[in-house]
């Protein structure tokens, strides 16, 4: 009897499967000639997001989600245990002006955090804004909150459902309250401060209705001024025979210099130029520092004395400090204040005439004090192998404070005293489990080429490496982002249950400078995915787990990474979770900022570019007959990064050829974008995957109130 009863158990999803019924997708066939070669694109239709048959077959294949999700029996204890791990106070680094402290604060379920600030670091604390309030439903969010440097005034940056566009407003600091400024379609801009005005970029109002998919051209920035319009901003700088670029412009600290940075990703341009001009001059008209545009990357630090501290790739892939004058800014007048070093680095802030310069070395954070001449002074010792943030402040603060953590390391803020180099914990939250009850394991795997990939293990104290234990394995590989230690609590529960979670250091990332970036990108491209498959295949010659209770999960460019292995490999994963993916590598770039991509994956209007996206496009390699793994989209009405049409697309498309018995859906959230708009709906999905992962898995999981459950078999 027992016997039959765990047989039942354990092919309980595919029964269910086998009932289900996807929605009968329309195809209408429209071809592409790409240098020759003819691709369909019989989904074409649905990339119009205000399509009446789009909106349809939303609702229609969410039906099927929500039905098939509803018969997991132990989904809402996933929800309530992930509500109950959260609901805790946490804080972010307090940053200073003039006399107030600004931090924000969530007391634990909140769906927005507060801001909050007080006077010296013990003065009364005193709310400055409430995001909650800015929707009934807590989907709007406090996306730029940048303060004057009196202290008099803070520019409000609101997003709309997840939306990456920004609405700015204008707050007295006096009052708290607003003044009659209100500007619109500001996008990858922040706010930079000049007297009684701030510098912003935007892009011309697109067609109603079009906002979320409309590609994004022109980037203007303008100048604003307090208590004035928006139609009566002074234009800045614009570029219109360049319409792919990047322009946005900053002030120093004292506001005499003001910087425009320029990129062109578009044409496939790793780096940037930068110009300025000096406020006190009688001429305000812009002046080259670094005056092309090429695969260089120069980064503002700091003015001294005139002079200009840029960090910067060129000459030094892993990065190196040098002094330019502005006056004489040839590369043979720059002078080397930190030189290279065997380790990438990773960030260079500044604050009480010193330079924090934080240092990469195998993707643990090293933290180390200079002077202004580039003289070293000292290490911060920090806790553990993990990722330390911020140390940023002005050029008369005493001290500053970081914030470090890992993987069981929850977020803890330091204040680090200049004059004597020492760290004091400010604020340590207080978490409801036992870190001390969990293992993080750094190991080195070869990839299919022999190149040394680094992976973190992590996983409960006392764990038998058996093959049985369910784990996820994650990555992203691109852009020059590197996927450091850091740490979730909703990953918590996953981890109680006995599992394990798994985070590859795919090439592509900037885990070892510029070199591993290029390694990982355009015609490089299929390193990442033979990086993350090796990762699987370690993790179950190791038997920390077995393709039984594997699943693959990644967002955005490591949503692609999850289409493309599991074309490749799909034998090699129980499940696997696609979030918010670029699943068509031939029209990214005809969307919203998707050109901004083609520096990193190259475009198929180009033969070479082309030849070599289609090889790996997610929609493109679906191949009947394979047997694929249980597979979960996940994307957003507001996505307008990676638009949502990708994921659309694709599922169609996998619905449409896989024949097999595992279930492949999306779910589709709405009034959320790139991520989760909220706290409350960044639970909800979370809950699902969990889910979905441990029913595909024939896995039951066992909760208690204390957090202390058992293994789920």
């Amino acid at each position: 009897m027992k016997k039959s009863i765990l047989f039942l158990l354990w092919f309980l999803p595919s029964l269910a499967f086998a009932q289900l019924k996807y929605p009968v997708t329309e195809k209408k066939v429209v071809t592409d000639n790409y240098n020759g070669v003819k691709v369909d694109d019989p989904y074409r239709w649905m990339e119009d997001d205000n399509s009446d048959a789009v909106t349809q077959w939303v609702n229609q294949e969410n039906a099927v989600t929500t039905g098939y999700l509803s018969k997991i029996p132990f989904r809402a204890q996933w929800l309530s245990r992930l509500q109950e791990i959260v609901n805790y106070p946490r804080y972010t680094t307090p940053f200073r002006v003039k006399e107030y402290y600004y931090f924000y604060k969530n007391d634990g379920l909140q769906n927005q955090s507060l801001l909050y600030r007080q006077k010296g670091l013990n003065g009364a604390t005193e709310l400055i804004l409430d995001p909650n309030k800015f929707s009934s439903d807590g989907t709007n969010s406090l996306a730029t909150f940048a303060v004057s440097k009196d202290g008099h005034y803070a520019v409000v940056g609101k997003s709309t459902g997840g939306s990456d566009w920004r609405t700015f407003l204008v707050m007295d600091l006096t009052t708290l309250k607003y003044l009659p400024d209100s500007l619109a379609w500001i996008k990858v801009s922040g706010a930079s401060w000049q007297g009684d005005g701030f510098y912003y970029s935007r892009y011309p109002a697109t067609e109603k209705g079009k906002e979320l998919s409309t590609k994004n051209e022109n980037h203007q920035v303008y100048y604003h001024k307090i208590g004035t319009s928006q139609d009566q901003d002074k234009l800045i700088y614009e570029d219109p025979a360049n319409p792919q670029r990047f322009h946005g412009v900053f002030t120093s600290e004292d506001e005499r210099y003001v910087f425009l940075n320029i990129s062109d990703r578009g044409k496939g341009k790793q780096g940037n130029a930068l110009w300025y001009f000096d406020s006190q001059s009688g001429d305000q008209k812009f002046k080259p520092v670094i005056k092309e545009v090429g695969d260089y990357n120069y980064g503002f630090v700091d003015e001294v004395n005139g002079k200009f501290l840029f960090r910067t790739n060129d000459g030094a892939k892993n990065g190196r400090l040098i002094l330019i004058d502005p006056k004489n800014p040839e590369s043979s007048n720059w002078k080397t204040v930190v030189a290279e070093k065997p380790e990438v680095i990773s960030s260079v802030n500044e604050a009480g005439g010193k330079l924090f310069v934080s240092y990469l070395k195998d993707v643990s954070d090293r933290v180390y004090v200079y002077d202004e001449s580039g003289k070293y002074e000292r290490e911060i010792k920090l806790p553990t192998l993990g990722s330390a943030s911020g140390f940023g402040g002005w050029k008369d603060d005493k001290s500053v404070f970081y914030s470090f953590t890992s993987f069981t390391f929850p977020p803890t803020i330091y204040k680090y005293d200049i004059a004597t180099g020492q760290s004091s914990v400010f604020r340590k939250p207080e978490v409801k489990f036992n870190p001390d009850d969990y293992v993080t394991e750094q190991v080195f795997y070869p990839s299919k080429d022999g190149t040394k990939i680094p992976m973190f293990i992590v996983y409960k104290k006392g764990l038998q490496k058996n093959g049985k234990n369910p784990t996820v394995l994650t990555g992203y590989g691109g852009f020059n982002i590197s996927s450091n230690p850091g740490f979730s609590a909703t990953r918590i529960p996953w981890l109680e249950q006995g599992a394990i979670y798994a985070l590859a250091n795919l090439r592509g990332g900037s885990e070892y400078g510029e070199k591993w970036h290029q390694a990982g990108m355009r015609f490089n491209k299929q390193n990442v995915f033979d990086d993350f498959i090796a990762a699987a295949e370690f993790l179950v010659n190791k038997n920390y787990t077995s393709k039984d209770y594997l699943c693959v999960q990644g967002g955005s460019n490591g949503g692609l990474l999850i289409g493309a292995v599991i074309n490749q490999r799909p034998d090699l994963f129980k499940c696997a979770v696609a979030q918010a993916g670029v699943m068509d590598m031939l029209r990214f770039q005809k969307f919203t900022i998707g050109w901004n991509w083609i520096a990193e994956y190259g475009s198929s209007d180009s033969a070479a570019d082309f030849k070599n996206l289609y090889a790996y496009s997610p929609i493109h390699n679906i191949k009947p007959g394979l047997n694929y793994p249980a597979t979960l989209v996940t994307t957003a009405d507001h996505d307008d990064r990676v638009v949502p049409a990708h994921s659309f697309k694709y599922i169609a498309t996998l619905q449409d050829k896989y024949v097999g018995v595992n279930p492949v859906l999306i779910r589709i959230d709405t009034r959320s974008g790139h991520g989760a708009s909220n706290l409350i709906k960044g639970l909800e999905v979370t809950s699902d995957i969990y889910s979905f992962i441990f029913y595909n898995m024939g896995l039951t999981p066992k909760f208690s109130s204390t957090g202390k459950e058992k293994k789920a078999f």
